[in-house]
């Protein structure tokens, strides 16, 4: 599908002349228009940037390109675009969800979710859209660029090493890195707890998005695509209501469907009705619109995993952190421990189960080049109830001392128990000095975002 640029119906006023979007490039400033032609237009701006050395505004999501992450990078780019703040660096804002496409399979909640936006895989703006990391400096300048951070408030990887002078927002629900001042000019800086990052997005984008809505015009271009209407207001309330499906399912799924008390806040129940609202005026999704089968059906999705490589789902939702010229990694795998012994069995045709996981995530980390492997795990017990798995894996001397200190910290404030047994053991492994250790993780509350600090702080 070759990209086609959306003329705008109306320009705002008082803004700037930007020299960066004047070639090939038209602003999209209060234009309507769906988000499968948004995402076709910013893609092609990547090109335009690259050809004509242009400037250009990314929002993007952390390593882990969870769907918290994407969501809010497309729900921020996208009402951003449509209204960008008087005095912006770029008019239009492209949303980048920071994986190699090829991630995306691995990933069957995307795949579930998509179509409901009216869009396929090949519309989400990946890590290929840019140029290789080995150019990308020469090919994109970093004077020329700036960078929204969602999900995230460090930009993390070689995209860090090479742009984070140049990030210039953020809304985030971790813990601040204090990275950035606290004036952030026109652009955000948002670091709240919240179950969901997307329901922050949503709750910034929301006046710009309201008069959007009230009163913005639909592009005449736009009805070019394929899901035309004669109706532009019409038209209006679907992609509204298509966006807002996406923010939805983030929000339902950090949250169990509203229903985990320990995660919510004011924050993710106001965002869920401001978004439902948005679905529930939109006549050809309302009628057969249910928030309780939408979430089983983004979450069934989610779990599905059984037909991943072992190697894959432990990639699928991993973050990585350089600490003191150490290296962490964490997966968050939506299975337990003995669903990871029996897959990795499986595949290595053996009845050595232990064995057998245990060489996959020494695979894995040595992929990674890891001084600590984590592997954090969720699932519901046979009583219904939800539980966690915690592994901590060192593989160097301070890396040993690290998960140790970490172990006797953290064992309190996450409610550490021995998993079937399991000690903390120093062993060698082919003269490799390592120690390794499993809980049941009790404080069910305490996701990555407060593990990962943990860990990082026992490094430091």
């Amino acid at each position: 599908m070759s990209p086609t640029l959306i003329p705008p119906t109306t320009t705002t006023t008082n803004q700037p002349t930007n020299q960066g979007l004047t070639a090939g490039i038209i602003t999209m400033a209060t234009s309507r228009t769906s988000l499968r032609a948004f995402l076709v237009y910013a893609k092609s701006a990547i090109e335009t940037a690259i050809d004509s050395n242009q400037r250009i505004t990314f929002v993007i999501g952390n390593e882990s390109a969870d769907l918290d992450s994407m969501t809010s990078s497309i729900l921020f780019a996208f009402v951003r675009s449509m209204a960008p703040p008087r005095n912006t660096f770029t008019n239009l804002y492209v949303p980048v969800t920071n994986i190699p496409y090829s991630g995306i399979q691995l990933r069957p909640e995307f795949l579930a979710l998509l179509p409901h936006a009216n869009i396929e895989p090949q519309h989400l703006i990946t890590l290929d859209d840019l140029p290789d990391m080995s150019v990308i400096k020469s090919k994109i300048l970093p004077e020329n660029t700036r960078w929204i951070l969602v999900d995230h408030n460090a930009l993390q990887g070689q995209l860090g090493k090479i742009y984070s002078d140049r990030v210039a927002g953020v809304i985030d629900h971790h813990e601040d890195e204090n990275k950035f001042p606290d004036d952030t000019g026109s652009e955000p800086r948002v670091i709240k707890k919240a179950g969901s990052c997307t329901s922050l997005v949503t709750e910034y984008c929301r006046e710009a998005w309201d008069l959007l809505s009230g009163s913005a015009t639909s592009s005449g271009a736009a009805h070019a695509q394929r899901d035309r209407l004669s109706d532009g207001a019409a038209g209006a309330k679907l992609w509204d209501a298509q966006v807002a499906q996406l923010g939805l399912a983030s929000i339902l799924i950090d949250t169990a469907n509203l229903q985990s008390k320990d995660k919510i806040t004011e924050h993710d129940t106001q965002a869920v009705e401001y978004l439902e609202a948005k679905i529930m005026s939109c006549p050809q999704l309302s009628a057969k619109f249910d928030r309780s089968k939408f979430y089983k059906e983004i979450d069934s999705a989610k779990k599905d995993i059984g037909g991943l490589k072992l190697q894959d789902i432990l990639r699928k939702d991993y973050k990585q952190w350089n600490e003191r010229g150490q290296k962490l990694g964490i997966s968050s795998v939506v299975m337990p421990i003995d669903f990871i012994q029996k897959k990795a069995g499986k595949e290595a045709n053996t009845q050595s189960l232990d064995e057998a996981y245990l060489e996959e995530l020494r695979k894995f980390r040595e992929d990674q080049d890891l001084d600590l492997f984590t592997v954090m795990t969720t699932s519901t017990s046979s009583e219904g109830e939800f539980q966690r798995e915690l592994l901590v894996w060192a593989f160097t001397d301070n890396a040993i001392s690290a998960a140790r200190k970490f172990a006797a910290d953290a064992r309190e404030e996450l409610g550490l128990e021995d998993w079937h047994g399991s000690g903390g053991t120093t062993h060698d492994h082919h003269g490799e000095k390592q120690w390794r250790k499993v809980w049941w993780q009790r404080n069910v509350q305490h996701s990555r975002k407060r593990v990962a600090p943990l860990l990082r702080e026992a490094m430091s």
